[in-house]
């Protein structure tokens, strides 16, 4: 509903804008010296989580809807190339504004977590795959959902069980996935230090007598399903229903996020977009764990 959108947006704003006038320096930089602008980052933030939530993958329209529909809540609104290189410069706020919202909730100091990877597709055509900006990074990679093949990048997504992202990482699609993990972990030691003995469920592709022990290390335990030739692993009654929560994750980034229709042509343009979605997602838990409702309350709750 319209009415819950706007409350979500209200109160992400002055969250946003809390934040930036208690850290400054967490701003995009501009010069000292010079024209304000009449977007403040807070808005900022605000309109590219709300152009996230409500499904509009181009810029060019979200900008018309808001012109004709949001004038309540942004009474200057800029123009599409400037809004694009805004928002760009803005992923690093985009994150740590996600991260505020992600420690504001209940759900953040869960002792179990779910790891996963989902494609973000790039391109189809092979004049794309040759003339796109994200060459080098973006490259082929399998999809077993889908038994197809897709050129791209992969998200790779710790979540707690309720759906709150932890940590993300933008990888190319042939990434090893146990890597990525140990790389996320070790970016950022306090999240595992702040918990003991956390569990963690991945699939199959998360295997490795040494990839265990460095999760072990960590006070780490590690759910998965029993490959072929390995002998019954712990937990696996439990895996089916849990990993399910996972799949509902990836679900809202690709059904209702719209995240395989980003219409990123660069790397500053894919990062950002993603963002735009994980803080959207982010968001919404958020509001829903303050308002008393169901954290895993659809999306569609907040659409007009």
């Amino acid at each position: 509903m319209k009415t819950e959108l706007d409350t979500l947006a209200i109160a992400l704003y002055v969250k946003t804008d809390d934040l930036l006038k208690a850290s400054p320096h967490l701003a995009p930089w501009r010069p000292a010296v010079g024209i304000a602008p009449r977007l403040t980052d807070a808005e900022l933030v605000t309109l590219a989580m709300m152009q996230a939530m409500l499904g509009f993958t181009s810029e060019a329209r979200w900008l018309r809807h808001a012109r004709s529909h949001l004038r309540h809540l942004f009474p200057y609104l800029p123009k599409q190339p400037g809004y694009n290189k805004r928002l760009r410069k803005a992923t690093e706020l985009l994150r740590r504004v996600t991260r505020l919202l992600a420690t504001d909730t209940s759900v953040w100091s869960d002792d179990v977590w779910i790891v996963d990877s989902t494609p973000v597709e790039c391109g189809r055509s092979r004049e794309t795959v040759k003339r796109s900006d994200l060459a080098g990074w973006a490259e082929y990679g399998y999809c077993a959902s889908h038994s197809r093949f897709f050129w791209g990048l992969r998200l790779h997504l710790v979540c707690t069980l309720q759906g709150l992202p932890v940590a993300f990482a933008l990888t190319g699609a042939k990434a090893d996935e146990r890597e990525t993990l140990l790389d996320l972990l070790s970016a950022e030691p306090g999240l595992v230090a702040a918990r003991a003995a956390q569990t963690l469920i991945g699939d199959k592709n998360y295997f490795g007598r040494g990839f265990e022990d460095e999760l072990a290390e960590q006070d780490i335990r590690l759910l998965r399903p029993t490959r072929k030739g390995e002998p019954e692993r712990p937990g696996a009654p439990l895996f089916k229903p849990l990993r399910q929560v996972i799949e509902s994750v990836n679900e809202t980034f690709k059904g209702q996020l719209d995240l395989e229709q980003h219409r990123g042509r660069t790397p500053g343009g894919v990062v950002a977009r993603v963002m735009q979605r994980i803080l959207a997602l982010t968001a919404a838990i958020w509001h829903n764990d303050h308002t008393g409702q169901p954290v895993l309350r659809s999306l569609t709750a907040y659409d007009h």
